[in-house]
Protein backbone atom coordinates (compact mmCIF):
# COMPACT_ATOMS: atom_id res chain seq x y z
CA UNK A 1 0.00 0.00 0.00
CA UNK A 2 2.82 2.38 0.95
CA UNK A 3 4.78 1.41 -2.19
CA UNK A 4 1.70 2.09 -4.32
CA UNK A 5 1.24 5.56 -2.73
CA UNK A 6 4.93 6.36 -3.35
CA UNK A 7 4.62 5.31 -7.00
CA UNK A 8 1.57 7.56 -7.41
CA UNK A 9 3.43 10.52 -5.84
CA UNK A 10 6.45 9.91 -8.09
CA UNK A 11 4.21 9.67 -11.15
CA UNK A 12 2.36 12.85 -10.11
CA UNK A 13 5.69 14.71 -9.60
CA UNK A 14 6.88 13.53 -13.02
CA UNK A 15 3.67 14.66 -14.75
CA UNK A 16 3.80 18.00 -12.91
CA UNK A 17 7.41 18.49 -14.02
CA UNK A 18 6.53 17.80 -17.66
CA UNK A 19 3.53 20.17 -17.54
CA UNK A 20 5.63 22.95 -15.98
CA UNK A 21 8.37 22.46 -18.60
CA UNK A 22 5.81 22.72 -21.41
CA UNK A 23 4.32 25.87 -19.85
CA UNK A 24 7.78 27.47 -19.49
CA UNK A 25 8.67 26.72 -23.12
CA UNK A 26 5.32 28.12 -24.28
CA UNK A 27 5.74 31.25 -22.16
CA UNK A 28 9.24 31.90 -23.51
CA UNK A 29 7.94 31.38 -27.07
CA UNK A 30 5.14 33.92 -26.50
CA UNK A 31 7.64 36.37 -24.99
CA UNK A 32 9.98 35.97 -27.99
CA UNK A 33 7.07 36.51 -30.39
CA UNK A 34 5.95 39.63 -28.52
CA UNK A 35 9.48 41.06 -28.62
CA UNK A 36 9.67 40.28 -32.33
CA UNK A 37 6.28 41.91 -32.96
CA UNK A 38 7.18 45.04 -30.97
CA UNK A 39 10.41 45.32 -32.97
CA UNK A 40 8.44 44.88 -36.19
CA UNK A 41 5.92 47.49 -35.11
CA UNK A 42 8.76 49.90 -34.36
CA UNK A 43 10.34 49.46 -37.79
CA UNK A 44 7.62 50.12 -40.36
CA UNK A 45 9.87 50.31 -43.41
CA UNK A 46 10.71 46.91 -44.93
CA UNK A 47 14.29 45.76 -45.10
CA UNK A 48 16.11 46.19 -48.37
CA UNK A 49 16.01 42.71 -49.97
CA UNK A 50 19.48 43.17 -51.50
CA UNK A 51 21.34 46.00 -49.77
CA UNK A 52 24.35 47.23 -51.73
CA UNK A 53 27.75 46.98 -50.03
CA UNK A 54 28.53 49.79 -47.62
CA UNK A 55 30.54 52.56 -49.29
CA UNK A 56 34.10 53.15 -48.17
CA UNK A 57 34.06 55.86 -45.53
CA UNK A 58 36.98 58.18 -44.69
CA UNK A 59 37.00 56.78 -41.14
CA UNK A 60 35.63 53.54 -39.70
CA UNK A 61 32.56 54.20 -37.57
CA UNK A 62 30.32 51.77 -35.69
CA UNK A 63 26.85 52.88 -34.62
CA UNK A 64 26.64 49.66 -32.61
CA UNK A 65 29.68 50.58 -30.50
CA UNK A 66 28.64 54.17 -29.91
CA UNK A 67 24.93 53.55 -29.19
CA UNK A 68 25.90 50.78 -26.74
CA UNK A 69 27.60 53.52 -24.71
CA UNK A 70 24.26 55.28 -24.30
CA UNK A 71 24.59 57.93 -27.02
CA UNK A 72 21.34 58.97 -28.67
CA UNK A 73 20.89 59.64 -32.42
CA UNK A 74 20.19 63.35 -31.89
CA UNK A 75 23.45 63.82 -29.97
CA UNK A 76 25.37 63.49 -33.25
CA UNK A 77 22.71 64.09 -35.91
CA UNK A 78 20.93 67.42 -35.64
CA UNK A 79 18.15 68.70 -37.87
CA UNK A 80 18.67 72.41 -38.57
CA UNK A 81 16.41 74.83 -40.44
CA UNK A 82 13.77 73.12 -42.51
CA UNK A 83 15.37 69.79 -41.68
CA UNK A 84 15.64 68.23 -45.10
CA UNK A 85 18.72 66.17 -44.23
CA UNK A 86 20.23 65.17 -40.93
CA UNK A 87 23.68 66.59 -40.37
CA UNK A 88 26.87 64.87 -39.34
CA UNK A 89 28.54 65.86 -36.08
CA UNK A 90 31.27 68.49 -36.10
CA UNK A 91 34.72 66.97 -35.65
CA UNK A 92 34.99 68.99 -32.42
CA UNK A 93 32.03 67.03 -31.04
CA UNK A 94 33.74 63.73 -31.85
CA UNK A 95 36.95 65.01 -30.26
CA UNK A 96 35.13 65.95 -27.06
CA UNK A 97 35.34 62.22 -26.27
CA UNK A 98 38.28 61.16 -28.37
CA UNK A 99 40.85 63.54 -26.90
CA UNK A 100 41.23 60.80 -24.29
CA UNK A 101 39.39 57.72 -25.63
CA UNK A 102 41.37 55.60 -28.14
CA UNK A 103 43.46 58.68 -29.01
CA UNK A 104 46.40 56.51 -30.18
CA UNK A 105 44.37 54.55 -32.76
CA UNK A 106 45.13 55.49 -36.39
CA UNK A 107 41.47 56.37 -37.14
CA UNK A 108 41.28 58.72 -34.13
CA UNK A 109 44.59 60.28 -35.07
CA UNK A 110 43.14 60.97 -38.53
CA UNK A 111 39.99 62.39 -36.90
CA UNK A 112 42.20 64.68 -34.80
CA UNK A 113 43.85 65.94 -38.01
CA UNK A 114 40.42 66.82 -39.45
CA UNK A 115 39.57 68.65 -36.21
CA UNK A 116 42.88 70.51 -36.09
CA UNK A 117 42.47 71.74 -39.68
CA UNK A 118 38.84 72.72 -39.07
CA UNK A 119 37.65 70.34 -41.80
CA UNK A 120 34.54 68.24 -41.57
CA UNK A 121 34.95 64.51 -42.07
CA UNK A 122 33.82 63.87 -45.68
CA UNK A 123 31.35 61.13 -44.79
CA UNK A 124 29.62 59.37 -47.69
CA UNK A 125 25.85 59.72 -47.27
CA UNK A 126 24.06 56.36 -47.29
CA UNK A 127 20.41 57.39 -47.77
CA UNK A 128 19.75 60.06 -50.39
CA UNK A 129 16.48 61.66 -51.39
CA UNK A 130 15.87 61.39 -55.11
CA UNK A 131 15.72 64.57 -57.22
CA UNK A 132 12.19 65.91 -57.53
CA UNK A 133 11.10 64.64 -54.11
CA UNK A 134 10.12 67.23 -51.49
CA UNK A 135 10.98 65.50 -48.24
CA UNK A 136 12.18 66.53 -44.80
CA UNK A 137 13.19 64.79 -41.61
CA UNK A 138 11.54 67.62 -39.66
CA UNK A 139 7.99 66.78 -40.84
CA UNK A 140 8.43 63.11 -40.04
CA UNK A 141 9.95 63.74 -36.61
CA UNK A 142 7.05 66.07 -35.75
CA UNK A 143 4.69 63.24 -36.75
CA UNK A 144 6.36 60.99 -34.16
CA UNK A 145 8.50 58.86 -36.45
CA UNK A 146 11.68 57.47 -34.86
CA UNK A 147 15.02 56.85 -36.55
CA UNK A 148 14.53 53.07 -36.41
CA UNK A 149 11.08 53.39 -38.02
CA UNK A 150 12.78 54.10 -41.33
CA UNK A 151 16.42 53.09 -40.93
CA UNK A 152 16.03 49.79 -39.08
CA UNK A 153 17.94 48.60 -36.03
CA UNK A 154 20.88 50.99 -36.41
CA UNK A 155 21.97 50.17 -32.85
CA UNK A 156 23.08 46.74 -34.13
CA UNK A 157 24.97 48.04 -37.19
CA UNK A 158 28.75 47.97 -37.07
CA UNK A 159 28.78 49.44 -40.58
CA UNK A 160 26.00 51.65 -41.88
CA UNK A 161 24.39 50.30 -45.04
CA UNK A 162 21.26 50.91 -47.10
CA UNK A 163 19.47 48.43 -44.84
CA UNK A 164 15.90 49.47 -45.61
CA UNK A 165 13.93 50.43 -48.70
CA UNK A 166 12.94 53.81 -47.22
CA UNK A 167 13.84 55.78 -50.36
CA UNK A 168 11.49 53.87 -52.68
CA UNK A 169 8.19 55.46 -53.68
CA UNK A 170 6.15 52.32 -52.93
CA UNK A 171 7.54 52.24 -49.39
CA UNK A 172 6.68 55.91 -48.83
CA UNK A 173 3.11 55.44 -50.07
CA UNK A 174 2.62 52.28 -47.99
CA UNK A 175 3.91 53.98 -44.84
CA UNK A 176 1.68 57.01 -45.44
CA UNK A 177 -1.34 54.73 -45.85
CA UNK A 178 -0.51 52.86 -42.61
CA UNK A 179 -0.16 56.16 -40.72
CA UNK A 180 -3.13 57.95 -42.34
CA UNK A 181 -0.86 60.55 -43.97
CA UNK A 182 -1.67 62.14 -47.35
CA UNK A 183 -0.74 60.16 -50.47
CA UNK A 184 -1.53 62.63 -53.23
CA UNK A 185 1.28 63.34 -55.73
CA UNK A 186 1.74 66.89 -54.45
CA UNK A 187 2.50 65.54 -50.95
CA UNK A 188 6.00 64.64 -52.12
CA UNK A 189 6.34 66.11 -55.61
CA UNK A 190 5.97 69.67 -56.88
CA UNK A 191 5.21 70.54 -60.47
CA UNK A 192 8.44 71.60 -62.26
CA UNK A 193 8.50 75.40 -62.69
CA UNK A 194 9.64 75.11 -66.33
CA UNK A 195 6.70 72.89 -67.31
CA UNK A 196 3.30 74.59 -67.72
CA UNK A 197 0.53 73.07 -65.65
CA UNK A 198 -2.64 71.74 -67.30
CA UNK A 199 -4.57 74.80 -66.13
CA UNK A 200 -2.08 77.14 -67.84
CA UNK A 201 -2.50 75.46 -71.27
Amino acid sequence: MLAHALKQKTLFALILGVVLSVLLVAASDVSARQQSQSKTAEQQVPLNPAPPPAPEQPLPYSHKTHLALGLQCQFCHTNPGQGRLMTYPATSKCMSCHTTIDKDKPAIMKLAQYAKSGEQVPWVRIYTVLPGVNWTHATHLKAGMKCQTCHGDVAQMSTMTLATSVTSMATCINCHQINNAPTTCITCHSWPSNVPSESAK
